[in-house]
């Protein structure tokens, strides 16, 4: 089993160059385990939390690591929430927001010896900052929180000319590529073919004999870059995603032909690690499970992941739908009990200062373009459940304009607002007649029913979810009425995908389709793969 230290946390730019500092660290005078957060198992860490975090570690760098002429930059997966970051007693980074990768050039403070490196980090879940699910009272929908340090820490060796990114928009024959690089040319094979390009603008590369990436033939190529001295190794899928009618009728598509979202709410939490599983398989394990059960899309709900998780669902072929993980205070009354009860108006405004709006707006454009190579994704949600929503047609205008390529729900579940790319209905505790109007609709939360499995609970008193079963039997056959009164006879009138609350059991929540461990898959594997080819073929008769 890979575990955090050898696996390379950038699989859409690969070096030789690699050196982890996961593992051993000292937080706070305590021995902790990177890259687990402080609050999980898996982290070993046994002093007390109060929102401020020290980490130390002391490194050496492997003979042949550094070049002379060369640079040495350190990366962070993510930090929650402010941190600064500390080479020999030198500030070298200073970072905002818990969920985005950041670097620096620490070449010029290092030493041939020892270094140290110091991480102070403050995490008081402020919601000027978007924070996700995280809760200092978990209980119900709201989870353990994580603090300071939760991703991969690594440097690597290269050139004072390197390739600092690559940009790749796809189409069914071939892509847009923009190398951002000091070198004016570079160098890009794919499949033995090679071109020279010029960098630092958009070329057009058309690819012979392509091949369309879906679920069903998850196609990746290869690409490899070579510009002066640097070299990376990349991949790309042909795909595009648009909305287009058939038959009077406005289809989600994808490569120009409609499909089917059958899909699963995935919060993205795990028993050992809280943020992370384990070891970074725990990913493939998920995505080959809910694939295993029929569903092809994963909603990854309000959190965004290491870019381990978005690389196995590029090459398993797993959708993605994206949330933007939200800032700004929740309401029960307001954001719940009253959509709930069928009152799904509210103006459009929520308190918040000047801050909170301009750091949310900002972490969505750094989010969109940190996935932006991730073929998978398919789809963002920018406001759930009113979360923070304000200006929902402004923000709206601007990420679709910012990336294209992708189709978004603005606002999911209620409170909508006059621009999105698809009608959002989040329907608990009921199975309603569903009638799709000039736009896709999309059912993108519903079920959540609860099965307890005794020995695999983490909180034995949990009950949380929207309906209770008692047996596999029970629970697959509550899933299927589902699908037969309300999924399934909406397909033809343009019903485009659904979004079942949820991939697995997390905490108090018992309403998942595994258990919070994944060791008992809590339905019916064939009977879910059904519902699966119901849906599909629903669709294609529609078609």
């Amino acid at each position: 089993m890979q575990n955090w230290n050898e696996y390379y946390p950038r699989p859409q730019l690969r070096r030789e160059s690699f050196l982890s500092l996961n593992g051993s660290w000292e937080l706070n005078g305590k021995a902790i385990t990177l890259p687990f957060p402080p609050e999980s198992k898996a982290s070993g860490y046994e002093g007390e939390l109060n929102g401020e975090m020290c980490y130390r570690r002391f490194f050496h760098l492997p003979e042949g690591f550094w070049h002379r002429g060369h640079r040495v930059i350190l990366h962070f997966g993510a930090v929650d929430q402010v941190c600064s970051v500390q080479v020999n007693g030198r500030i070298i980074a200073h970072h905002e927001g818990g969920y985005l990768p950041f670097e620096a050039d620490i070449t010029d403070w290092l030493n041939l010896g020892e270094n140290e490196l110091v991480v102070n980090a403050t995490d008081t879940l402020s919601h000027d900052y978007p924070y996700g699910k995280q809760r200092k009272d978990r209980g119900g929908m709201w989870y353990t929180p994580v603090s300071g340090i939760w991703q991969s820490v690594w440097m690597e060796c290269v050139p004072e000319k390197h390739i600092e990114e690559i940009c790749i928009t796809p189409d069914t024959r071939g892509i847009t590529l923009n190398v951002a690089t000091k070198e004016e040319n570079c160098t890009v094979t794919v499949g033995g073919k090679q071109w020279e390009i010029a960098t630092n603008c958009d070329v057009r590369l058309e690819i012979e004999n392509p091949v369309c990436w879906s679920p069903e033939n998850p196609h990746l190529y290869d690409l490899h870059v070579t510009a002066g001295e640097d070299a990376v190794d990349s991949y790309f899928a042909l795909r595009t995603v648009s909305i287009q009618e058939f038959n009077g009728v406005q289809r989600v598509c994808l490569n120009g032909k409609p499909i089917f979202m059958n899909g699963l709410l995935d919060q993205g939490y795990f028993v050992e690690g809280i943020y992370l599983p384990e070891s970074p398989e725990g990913y493939a394990r998920d995505v080959e499970n809910m694939q295993e059960l029929g569903f092809n899309l994963l909603r990854k709900h309000i959190k965004i992941e290491p870019e381990i998780f978005y690389y196995e669902c590029d090459r398993r072929g797993m959708l993605v739908m994206q949330d933007m993980v939200n800032a700004g205070d929740y309401h029960f009354f307001r954001d719940t009990v009253l959509p709930t009860a069928g009152i799904r108006w509210w103006p459009d405004f929520r308190p918040g200062g000047k801050k909170r709006k301009q750091f949310f707006e900002k972490h969505c454009r750094d989010t969109q373009k940190h996935l932006y190579n991730h073929p998978c994704i398919i789809a963002y949600t920018v406001f759930n459940e009113g979360w923070g929503q304000y200006d929902a047609d402004r923000i709206y205008t601007e990420l679709k304009n910012n990336d294209p390529t992708r189709f978004y729900d603005a606002t999911s579940g209620w409170f909508h607002k006059k621009k999105s790319d698809v009608d959002s209905l989040h329907i608990y505790f009921r199975n309603a007649v569903l009638k799709p109007k000039e736009r896709p609709m999309l059912l993108s939360e519903c079920g959540g029913y609860t099965r307890a499995i005794e020995g695999h609970m983490f909180n034995v008193g949990g009950k949380y979810g929207y309906g209770k079963t008692d047996s596999e039997e029970a629970l697959t056959d509550k899933i299927a009425e589902m699908y037969e009164i309300m999924v399934l006879p909406a397909i033809k009138a343009g019903l485009c995908g659904v979004i079942y609350t949820q991939v697995s059991d997390v905490e108090d929540e018992i309403n998942g389709l595994y258990t919070y461990d994944r060791a008992v898959c809590k339905v019916n594997k064939e009977k879910m793969r059904r519902l699966g080819e119901k849906a599909l073929a629903r669709l294609q008769e529609s078609v």
